[in-house]
């Protein structure tokens, strides 16, 4: 019973209970090919935004993470970092996207997106859900302390870069609102592998917060996706793509050289499959007339 509120769990359950139709007839091979902010990579399906992996895992983790993306076609999001890993991720050929957490010193989070910017990374966003530790207390992490954002120092914030800016841990109507208000380019649905228990499952929310956003913003997925029907069903719903995060991590365990690449290709490989099999030969042909159970 200890386990009954977790997130994550509630999350995975609701994912696996979601149910697809075929349609067969008029179908053709499908095209995974996803654009993202004037770039195209191979699929949606993109990396979660991990952090201190290195520490956590091994020197050479976040590096390993970064190259296989980068193979595999897929774009790279990346949590807190040192400009200098930021630097090493990006030469790799990565495109990335870097999630800054909600620092108390709102000058660090300036000086971040200005290294984002000079480093050429795709688009930049806040981790809003890292503002409490657990206690409801400020968030400490790596020593540092944190901070809730307001909206009007979130429009400051997002008013002072050309980045795409995306914000990350929306699981409801008036966070994403609140988002748009400010200015954000996207969002990602998200309760931060089970930062609070018994959160609604973010596919679940998902198409309450697509029609409240009415297209103003791309909407995102994370949390407990780890293969392409997961994508399939996300995309479904309503998000423009999904981040995967520990399923990668246990494939660079198995295979430092090529793991986090080849599981990227399989979930591509799975998400073409759950295409082909409901006749949606592209991405935008994909509807959620096709999910049952939602």
């Amino acid at each position: 019973m200890e386990n009954i509120g977790n997130s994550n769990r509630i999350a995975r359950e609701y994912l696996d209970s979601l149910r697809i139709e075929t349609r067969y007839m008029n179908a053709d091979f499908p095209d995974t090919t996803f654009e993202l902010f004037g770039e195209k990579f191979s699929s949606p399906i993109m990396t979660a935004a991990l952090s201190h992996l290195d520490h956590f895992i091994e020197p050479g983790a976040a590096m390993a993470l970064a190259k296989g993306a980068a193979d595999a076609g897929c774009v790279l999001w990346y949590g807190m970092a040192e400009e200098e890993e930021i630097d090493r991720l990006a030469s790799t050929g990565a495109k990335v996207i870097e999630i800054i957490k909600p620092y108390d010193d709102r000058d660090i989070i300036y000086r971040k997106i200005e290294h984002a910017e000079k480093a050429g990374l795709l688009a930049v966003g806040i981790d809003i859900d890292h503002a409490f530790s657990y206690d409801g207390g400020p968030d400490i992490v790596n020593g540092i302390k944190q901070r809730p954002m307001n909206t009007a120092e979130m429009k400051d914030i997002i008013a002072s870069t050309s980045l795409p800016f995306i914000v990350k841990g929306v699981l409801s109507t008036y966070d994403a609102e609140e988002s748009l208000r400010a200015g954000a380019k996207g969002l990602v649905i998200s309760h931060h592998n089970n930062r609070i228990e018994y959160a609604v499952p973010p596919l679940k929310i998902l198409p309450d917060i697509l029609k409240c956003t009415e297209g103003k913003a791309l909407l995102f997925v994370d949390c407990m996706i780890q293969t392409g029907m997961d994508a399939f069903k996300c995309i479904a719903l309503g998000a423009k793509g999904v981040c995967i995060g520990r399923p990668l991590m246990a494939a660079y365990s198995a295979d430092h050289e090529n793991g986090v690449r080849d599981y990227l290709m399989k979930a591509r490989n799975e998400l073409a499959k759950a295409m082909a099999f409901t006749g949606c030969a592209a991405l935008d042909r994909i509807e959620a007339s096709v999910i049952h159970g939602a």
